[in-house]
């Protein structure tokens, strides 16, 4: 049976990593987005709105895919518009494919939010669960959109016949402009920032970040787990999560990531310092870097996501997750960290996003 991919959301970092991934490996890829995807040639881009059924059914009136990857969300103000919005893009998305009847599996990606709690509870006392995380941790008794995402692909599923794999990544490292969701990206802006200017590169989150142990998730690593969960009998309708599969702890790694961008790390000494408000003033800042080295984005809130680099790091909780569950069913790709962090930069350096 070929194996055909769409991807939902080819423009962000987990779709985009996610379509090279595919396509290098012989699948005919398909990359649905509110706009074309034209940096990757050989993904074939569908644009379209999820929020329009009679658009979306339009747009995908040709495309017959055997595997769907859906890796986007939109951000609203409250969580209940949360559900709302999000629940309805999967639903539509999946009832625009229904009548091809040509889909086998569909994955989703959403994140340890699901352990955590939504925005306006995230990791707030009280809801605070025993880490490290692990996938049969039960849901909390909170409104949370990824719960609603999900309950979309299970009931799609019961109709369609298809299998399914919910997939939960920490932090994802990895490439893309306008994201919402940009630890990566943001700190080496920030970094650039404070390079230019000679400010201090201060470290904007808790006691308890700082001090415990976390992990993140390389693009490429959930770009190989989805590939793996969606074509590996043993682990369809199951739930994962997925990150690099090594620990390390940031009062390490923030000293690790001034000394590659050659500036002054300031460690943890007291209150959480806000990374939004620290940038809140630097959108001028960034024009005038972007203009002198010649940057192909000049809008500095397309690439630096402030305020939820604060959230991930101004937990009250250390956070890491166990990986058991994919280890013992054969998935053993793995990541060095603090390497994640540099082929990144790497990247947007070639690609004249950072100085």
């Amino acid at each position: 049976m070929s194996k055909i991919a769409l991807v939902v959301g080819a423009s962000g970092i987990a779709g985009s990593n996610l379509a090279e991934k595919l396509i290098s490996k012989g699948w005919e890829t398909y990359g649905l987005a509110r706009n074309h995807n034209l940096e990757n040639k050989n993904l074939k881009s569908v644009a379209a709105n999820l929020l329009d059924l009679h658009g979306l059914k339009q747009a995908l009136k040709d495309v017959k895919p055997t595997h769907v990857y859906i890796t986007t969300w939109m951000r609203n103000d409250t969580e209940a518009e949360n559900i709302r919005v999000n629940s309805l893009m999967v639903r539509n998305l999946l009832a625009a494919l229904s009548h091809h009847n040509s889909v086998k599996h569909v994955s989703l990606v959403t994140g340890l939010k699901h352990y955590l709690g939504p925005f306006e509870a995230y990791a707030q006392d009280g809801f605070l669960p025993e880490t490290p995380l692990r996938e049969e941790h039960p849901r909390l008794e909170l409104e949370n959109f990824y719960y609603a995402q999900e309950d979309e692909v299970y009931a799609a599923a019961k109709r369609d016949g298809f299998t399914w794999s919910i997939h939960r990544p920490h932090t994802v490292i990895g490439k893309a402009v306008g994201n919402a969701m940009n630890m990566g990206t943001t700190l080496a802006v920030y970094a650039s920032i404070c390079k230019e200017t000679g400010r201090p590169f201060i470290w904007p989150g808790s006691a308890a970040q700082w001090n415990g142990l976390s992990d993140v998730t390389d693009a490429r690593v959930l770009a190989e787990h989805l590939i793996w969960a969606s074509t590996t009998e043993q682990a369809q309708n199951e739930a994962f999560n997925i990150v690099n599969g090594d620990v390390f702890r940031w009062s390490r790694l923030w000293n690790r990531l001034a000394n590659y961008f050659n500036i002054t790390p300031v460690e943890f000494n007291g209150p959480i310092q806000s990374l939004e408000k620290e940038m809140a003033n630097d959108a001028q800042v960034w024009l005038k870097i972007a203009k002198k080295y010649n940057l192909k984005e000049k809008d500095l809130s397309r690439l630096a996501t402030a305020w939820h680099t604060d959230l991930d790091l101004g937990r009250p909780i250390e956070v890491m997750t166990d990986m058991s569950k994919s280890r013992k069913l054969g998935f053993t790709v793995f990541q060095n960290t603090e390497e994640s962090f540099y082929d990144l930069f790497e990247q947007l350096r070639l690609a004249k996003l950072i100085p």
